[in-house]
């Protein structure tokens, strides 16, 4: 099968596979009256950055560790300048969510954390498990911070689906994660030789691109049903899960060599994406992503990709 074929469908699979996992999670947190606050946290999160997961920990055990860390730190950018800049370009992004700055800088300490843990262009099994022990500390604030200030939410909800359709949903889910991931860095692999481009390139632009679908197309919808205040907290979310587990898991289990380029160059853009996101929804621009802020982070995403490949 030709590469380019190989990607498409380890996108497409990763896809619906990961839509289908958070379901199936979902699903199983309410067989086991698990409360929607806590699903919101946990199992979400996990789902929504598994593809991510899958894709890093295969080129690492492929020896494509460029395209591993490159998905995380084009996936952190794309979620900020690309998703978001696309979605206020279609409905304006109100910040509703007072704990959104604490978030914020939870998401700066995990970048500022990579940045430090890789100045030896390695992550080590030891980092691995600090940042895997930081998501824990995050992930029980969360949960604790969220039961005190909405008691009135903590509901259980029944499942909707009965729990052998559940685990069915969830196998075939994993198995389409393990495949869609295999096709995808193949796929990156080759088409980086063909093109003669670093497998950092491909792993910054198309794979990271392709693992963050699942947030564009579920941000747009939200954008467009006119539900905005969901999509920031998401993305603060998927990049904090993205260092801590995305990286943490597999550095724990595989240490990761870090391309120098992505270092010195990759990082900064990564950092300062996520102060430019501070600036655009600070009180004083009425906590507002408008549309033509939107446009300057959609041109300064276009504009890093350009650079990658020139």
């Amino acid at each position: 099968m030709p590469p380019i074929l190989y990607l498409l469908a380890g996108f497409v699979l990763l896809f619906f596979s990961g839509d289908w996992l958070v379901k199936s999670s979902v699903q199983l947190a309410r067989h086991f009256k698990v409360s929607t606050l806590v699903i919101g946290i946990t199992v979400v999160a996990f789902g929504t950055s598994a593809p991510e997961l899958l894709v890093s920990l295969r080129a690492v055990f492929d020896g494509a560790a460029d395209i591993s860390v490159g998905n995380v730190v084009g996936s952190n950018i794309a979620n900020i300048a690309l998703v978001l800049g696309l979605v206020s370009i279609v409905y304006p992004v109100k910040v509703k969510k007072k704990a959104i700055w604490f978030d914020w800088m939870v998401m700066m300490l995990a970048t500022i954390g990579l940045m430090l843990a890789s100045r030896n262009n390695q992550l080590s099994t030891l980092e691995g498990i600090v940042f895997l022990v930081m998501l824990a500390i995050y992930i029980l604030w969360a949960v604790y911070s969220s039961r005190k200030n909405n008691k009135a939410q903590e509901t259980i909800v029944l499942p909707s689906m009965s729990l052998l359709k559940t685990i069915g949903l969830f196998v075939l889910a994993a198995a389409g994660l393990y495949f869609g991931a295999d096709w995808l860095v193949v796929g990156a692999k080759d088409v980086a030789s063909k093109l003669g481009v670093s497998e950092r390139v491909i792993g910054i632009s198309v794979v990271a691109i392709g693992t963050s679908v699942p947030e564009l197309a579920t941000s747009l919808m939200a954008a467009i049903k006119k539900e905005s205040d969901i999509s920031i907290g998401n993305i603060i979310g998927s990049n904090i899960f993205n260092v801590w587990a995305v990286l943490g898991i597999t550095s724990s289990i595989k240490p990761i060599s870090v391309n120098a380029s992505m270092v010195n160059v990759d990082y900064w853009w990564m950092f300062a994406i996520a102060v430019l996101l501070l600036i655009v929804i600070l009180p004083l621009s009425r906590g507002v992503v408008t549309r033509w802020k939107g446009m300057i982070l959609l041109s300064i995403y276009i504009f890093y990709i350009y650079l990658l490949f020139v």
